[in-house]
Formats: C-alpha cells, structure tokens, sequence
C-alpha cells in the first residue's frame, strides 16, 4: 500500500485507537472488542482496513488471531513527513 492508503487507514479516530492498544502489546480481536461499544463485525472491517495498510500484522495460535502494531510502516511515514519539512529551495530563500 502507498502513503495515501497508510494516512486514510489512520485518519479514522476509532482505528487510531485499536494502534494505541497494540503500541502497548499484541491483542485479539477478541480483547480489542471489549475496549469498543461496536460489533464484532465493525472491529473486524478496522482490523481489515489496519491489515490492507500493513500498519498491523496477526499471527495465529492455536483459535485466537493476535494483532500487533508494525512499527517499520509509522518509521516511513515520519521520514515523509520529515522530508516535508526539509530545505527549501533557493528560489524560497
């Protein structure tokens, strides 16, 4: 996914706050719900869109998926931004 998709994924407050929970440790669906007044299915979708944007990662053990944050895509987007605010050109000066 490119940075466009990466900034949408995060532009939803609720997504935001399942990557705040998983900055803390792995989690499952499960244990992500209970923080959430929503269905099991609108958690779902929030994982999905977190996933296709590959700022989480799942791996399954034994009938639980867990989740935890994949800290090397926030790392692309923070030199981005950095780059944002680089040196101006000459014309700029």
């Amino acid at each position: 996914m490119g940075m466009s998709e990466t900034l949408k994924a995060i532009s939803d407050p609720i997504r935001r706050n399942i990557l705040e929970m998983l900055k803390e440790e792995r989690k499952s669906a499960g244990e992500i719900s209970e923080k959430f007044n929503l269905t099991d299915a609108t958690v779902s979708y929030h994982l999905s869109q977190l996933k296709k944007a590959k700022l989480i990662t799942q791996t399954k053990q034994k009938n639980f998926i867990f989740y935890e944050l994949n800290s090397s895509v926030f790392e692309e987007v923070l030199v981005w931004i950095y780059k944002l605010g680089g040196k101006k050109n000459e014309k700029e000066k």
